[in-house]
C-alpha cells in the first residue's frame, strides 16, 4: 500500500477538456507506476467528474483568467491568483511534492508560482504545452521551469533559452489504443462524426445540416451521421435533419469519443489539441474549423500539423458557408482513396507514447531536484 512517505506529484489542471484530457493521460500513467498523484484545479473543473482523478487528494483554489476581461476584472482575477498561489504553497509545503504539472490556463499558474517560492526543497516544475502556440500562461512561466515539454516540435512563441522536450500531448489509454487499427471499409455505410469541442459548436449545428441535405441522392443514402450538440440547439438540428432522411444522432457529450471514432470515416472538428491528437491516435481524416476567437490563433496552428501531412483540411469558419462546405464533404465522401491516404497520413502523425515519456521527463526532473537538494 503506498505510503505517506511518497514525494507527491501535483498535477495543476483545470476549466476545459484541452487542458484536462493530457493530464488524465498523465496521472493515469503516473498512477500505474505507484507514484502518489494530487490535483490541483478550479472551481469550474470537469476534473470533479473525472474517473482518472477519482482516487487522487484534490484540491480547488481560488483563480481567475486575466487576459481581455478589462481593468475591474483583471484586478479582481490577479487578486483571486494571489490568494490560489498563496493557498498552493502552503499545501504543497505540507505535502513535500516532488514535482508540480502544470497544463496551461489559469489553473496551472498558482500552483507553479507556489512551487518556485518554496526555496530549497522546491518541487520541480514542469510545463506542459498542448498547442502549437505556446499559451500565455506558459509563455510567463517558461523560463523558469526545468522543462518545458512540447506537443509540437515547431511550437511558436517558446522564449529563448526555455528547456524543451518534443513529447507530444498525452491522449487517454482508449484513444492510445487507437493506434494500429484499420481504416473501416467504405464499400457500404459512410459514418460521419462531428465534434465541436466540450460542449459542441453552435456554428456546426447552422452549417452542418443544409450542407448534408445539398449533398448528392448517392452520398445521403449512405450516410450516417452522429453529430455533437448543444442541449438547446438540439429540437432545431432535429428538426433540420428530419426531411433528409439521414439516420442522426445527436448528444451534447459523447462519453465513448474512441469507439466513435474508430467507426467514423470522415470527422469534422475544431482543432483543439486534444481533438488533432486524438484524430492522429485513431488515423481518422478530417475536416477542421478551427475557432477563430482562440488566443493567439493557437487552433489554426493546430491544425496546419495534420493539413501538411495530407491528413485533413482546413475551413476558416470567417465566410464559411453550408455550399462551400457541403462541397468539401462531398469531395472527400466521394473519393475512398483519399480517404484512406488521408487516414494513413493522420496515423503516421499519432505519438501514442506522450503519456509514457511525459511521465519520465517529470520523473527525471523530480529525481535531479531531489539530488540537488540532498545535503552532501
Amino acid at each position: 500500500m503506498r505510503g505517506p512517505a511518497i514525494r507527491p506529484i501535483a498535477i495543476a489542471a483545470g476549466g476545459t477538456g484541452g487542458h484536462l484530457f493530457p493530464a488524465e493521460a498523465l496521472a493515469a500513467e503516473l498512477m500505474a507506476r505507484g507514484q502518489r498523484v494530487v490535483l490541483f484545479t478550479d472551481a469550474r473543473s470537469a476534473a470533479f467528474d473525472s474517473p482518472a482523478f477519482a482516487s487522487a487528494e484534490r484540491f480547488v483554489l481560488k483563480g481567475a483568467g486575466i487576459a481581455g476581461r478589462g481593468v475591474v476584472k483583471g484586478l479582481r482575477g490577479a487578486a483571486q491568483l494571489a490568494a490560489g498561489t498563496l493557498t498552493a504553497r502552503r499545501l504543497l509545503k505540507q505535502l513535500d511534492a516532488a514535482a508540480v504539472v502544470g497544463f496551461g490556463g489559469y489553473p496551472s499558474i498558482p500552483p507553479a508560482l507556489a512551487a518556485l517560492t518554496l526555496g530549497r526543497r522546491r518541487p520541480a516544475l514542469v510545463l506542459h504545452e498542448q498547442n502549437g502556440v505556446l499559451g500565455r500562461a506558459n509563455r510567463a512561466l517558461a523560463k523558469r521551469a526545468d522543462l518545458l515539454a512540447l506537443a509540437y516540435a515547431r511550437t511558436a512563441r517558446v522564449p529563448a533559452g526555455a528547456r524543451t522536450q518534443h513529447v507530444g500531448n498525452p491522449v487517454r489509454p482508449a484513444l492510445a489504443a487507437l493506434v494500429g487499427q484499420p481504416y473501416p471499409p467504405t464499400t457500404g455505410a459512410l459514418r460521419l462524426l462531428v465534434i465541436g469541442g466540450s460542449l459542441g459548436a453552435r456554428v456546426f449545428s447552422d452549417l452542418i445540416p443544409p450542407a448534408i441535405a445539398a449533398l448528392p441522392d448517392s452520398l445521403r443514402a449512405r450516410l450516417l451521421v452522429a453529430q455533437q450538440v448543444r442541449v438547446e440547439d438540439q429540437e432545431r438540428v432535429r428538426a433540420a435533419y428530419a426531411d433528409t432522411g439521414i439516420p442522426v444522432e445527436l448528444s451534447p457529450f459523447f462519453p465513448d469519443i474512441a469507439v466513435r471514432l474508430s467507426g467514423a470515416h470522415l470527422v469534422i472538428a475544431r482543432a483543439g489539441a486534444s481533438t488533432v491528437a486524438e484524430l492522429a491516435c485513431a488515423g481518422r481524416p478530417s475536416l477542421l474549423i478551427p475557432l477563430p476567437s482562440a488566443i493567439d490563433d493557437h487552433q489554426r496552428a493546430n491544425a496546419a500539423a495534420l493539413a501538411e501531412s495530407g491528413a485533413a483540411q482546413v475551413l476558416l469558419q470567417p465566410g464559411l458557408t453550408p455550399e462551400v462546405l457541403g462541397a468539401a464533404l462531398a469531395a472527400w465522401l466521394d473519393a475512398p482513396e483519399r480517404l484512406a491516404e488521408a487516414a494513413r497520413h493522420a496515423a503516421s502523425l499519432a505519438r501514442p507514447q506522450a503519456a509514457r515519456e511525459l511521465a519520465d521527463a517529470v520523473l527525471d526532473c523530480a529525481a535531479r531536484t531531489t539530488s540537488v537538494q540532498e545535503p552532501r
